[in-house]
């Protein structure tokens, strides 16, 4: 097989340290200092806002080395269930907290692994949540789940709480580089999981893949997401594995003499572009595939593609309500971060108090950038002076970026015509790069993202 290699001028910066802009401004920039301020915004919702809300679920049964969440791993159920009772606590709490609004569109599980959680608590939580916040008629209830480990009992849970859509982490079918990152699964495992969720009644099916884990080549990640594509998913990611021991230090099992350089990597990611391409997937933003009559296909056809803290969606509520530790909220008025540690998140749930750690209040400017970043991430391409008469803004606010714009586009990085930027192509995968012109809170030095490629 062979891929289209990265270009000199392309290599210059795929190696770059760079935010995913899941949202502007980044989670690195939230300020520990406005967190408490940050307590009247859920008073302040709207009564037509739709609300979406996200659940983080902090545990797992094994750990996986390559993992960059935030996790801990139990092997008795005490923790859990101290945890689920908090949880439960904070869920009232917010939905008492918060002002009017037009009820819950969008419900997702995050972790961790949801299916850490008993079935029945599962059911409950998801019961609570509905009850609480008001389910929208159509609204989409979906978890994460670790295929590796899911029961029986937990998909007929997830049927009987309605849920929609789960998103499996796959990662690869290779056996050997399980083996390398501790995530045994063998591919019929996988299959009868898959199988067992649609006959329980969870319609839609997203499957997780990476790159670049130790021991992957193009051709086992090719055949990784060709195996994929043959039991039909509706969506596949496809990350790119982010090697950070000095801050997830599980990570130190991985040997770097295992992993490929840059070229290597572009390589595996061109693989499975080429894997899911010929099996009909439409490509949705930097590493997202759908199925050509899938919704998140039709957003993107509409230009009403969206990216948050969960990827690229069609969720168009503006309001996400965090619950759970680490979790990460937005509204109007800007982003939130619940407390990190599950002890000092619980210890304020218990006070009565909303669990708020970090927050950042939005400006105007944020709101111009982080409308340009979204379209290019979404669309890749963007009109500025469009984007600045829906804000209200003057295009010479944004004239500084240009310089650089037209430096990356001298790297074929992307084109300008005045005040529209296009992204080719070929540097699809590199659209990190071009978002990051418009990052005006950018750091200089950056170790805590990933690399662009």
């Amino acid at each position: 097989m062979t891929y289209t290699a990265l270009s000199d001028a392309q290599r210059a910066h795929a190696g770059r340290n760079l935010p995913r802009y899941t949202s502007y401004p980044t989670a690195l920039a939230f300020d520990p200092e406005q967190g408490r301020s940050a307590e009247d915004w859920f008073a302040a919702t709207r009564a037509e806002d739709r609300l979406s809300v996200y659940v983080h679920v902090p545990f797992c049964r094994r750990l996986c080395w390559y993992c960059g969440c935030n996790t801990s791993i139990v092997h008795t159920y005490d923790r859990v269930g101290a945890y689920i009772d908090v949880l439960t606590r904070e869920v009232d709490l917010v939905s008492q907290k918060l002002g009017a609004h037009d009820g819950l569109a969008h419900l997702h599980f995050g972790g961790g692994s949801p299916n850490a959680l008993r079935p029945d608590d599962f059911l409950t939580l998801v019961q609570q949540l509905k009850r609480n916040f008001g389910l929208r008629a159509g609204a989409e209830v979906a978890a994460e789940l670790d295929p590796g480990l899911l029961s029986d009992g937990f998909i007929d849970a997830a049927g009987a709480a309605g849920v929609t859509r789960v998103s499996l982490g796959v990662q690869t079918f290779d056996p050997r580089v399980q083996e390398m990152v501790n995530r045994i699964q063998p591919l019929d495992m996988v299959a009868r999981a898959v199988e067992r969720l649609r006959t329980a009644g969870v319609g839609g099916m997203n499957f997780d893949l990476m790159y670049g884990l130790p021991g992957q080549t193009p051709e086992n990640v090719h055949e990784s997401a060709r195996l994929a594509a043959q039991m039909r998913p509706d969506r596949v990611a496809v990350f790119g594995y982010a090697h950070v021991p000095w801050m997830k230090k599980h990570q130190v099992m991985i040997r770097e003499a295992d992993l490929a350089d840059l070229d290597g990597r572009w390589a595996q990611a061109e693989a499975a572009d080429a894997a899911l391409t010929q099996a009909g997937y439409v490509r949705i933003g930097l590493d997202h595939y759908a199925r050509a009559e899938d919704p998140l296909t039709k957003a993107m056809t509409e230009g009403r593609l969206r990216r948050n803290f969960q990827g690229y969606t069609d969720d168009p509520a503006p309001v996400l309500i965090p619950i759970g530790p680490s979790s990460i909220g937005q509204f109007h008025e800007g982003f939130v971060q619940n407390h990190t540690p599950t002890d000092d998140w619980a210890a304020r749930v218990v006070e009565g108090q909303l669990p708020l750690n970090r927050a950042l209040p939005v400006s105007d400017e944020d709101r111009l950038r982080a409308a340009v970043i979204e379209r290019l991430m979404c669309d890749m391409t963007v009109d500025l002076e469009a984007v600045c008469r829906a804000q209200d803004a003057c295009v010479d606010q944004l004239a500084g970026d240009l310089e650089q714009i037209d430096v990356l586009a001298r790297d074929g990085l992307c084109a300008r015509d005045g005040a529209v930027i296009t992204i080719p192509e070929d540097a699809r995968r590199l659209m990190r790069v071009v978002a990051a012109a418009f990052d005006a809170r950018l750091p200089k030095t950056v170790t805590r993202h990933a690399k662009a490629v």
